[in-house]
């Protein structure tokens, strides 16, 4: 079974703060669609209920486009998306593994999805949502 820290995580202001639990080796995915290559979004797709927001909903907006399924969330003061509910697992939560504190890290494996092809590639991140025993 996987053991799992607890990764905190916040906004650039700090104002949006949330904790994630996760293993320390983190499997991430970065996506190469026109929102996430423009912020540098690193994916770390987890189910619902290894996500608590600790404070900052109030400074949170919502941003959707396309097929409107997925919600960015963003920091309505220093504009940063730190998480956000992915269309391709909307029983989860994507958190953004560049905000996330490094002290409970202790590696990042990258893997490369083709995002500008989702259609095509979607079934690759299904199920990241979902708790499984390794």
């Amino acid at each position: 079974m996987t053991e799992f820290v607890l990764h905190k995580g916040s906004c650039h202001c700090g104002a949006v703060q949330y904790e994630v639990a996760a293993p320390a080796g983190l499997r991430l995915q970065e996506c190469n669609c026109s929102i996430c290559s423009r912020s540098g979004y690193l994916h770390l797709i987890v189910p619902k209920t290894r996500f608590r927001l600790l404070r900052g909903e109030e400074y949170l907006t919502t941003y959707s486009f396309g097929t409107r399924e997925a919600k960015h969330k963003f920091c309505r003061i220093c504009g940063i998306k730190s998480f956000y509910i992915p269309r391709s697992n909307p029983d989860g939560i994507s958190v953004n593994a560049r905000c996330l504190d490094e002290a409970t890290i202790s590696s990042m494996q990258i893997e490369l999805f083709d995002g500008k092809n989702w259609e095509q590639h979607a079934h690759e991140l299904a199920g990241l949502s979902r708790d499984v025993e390794e």
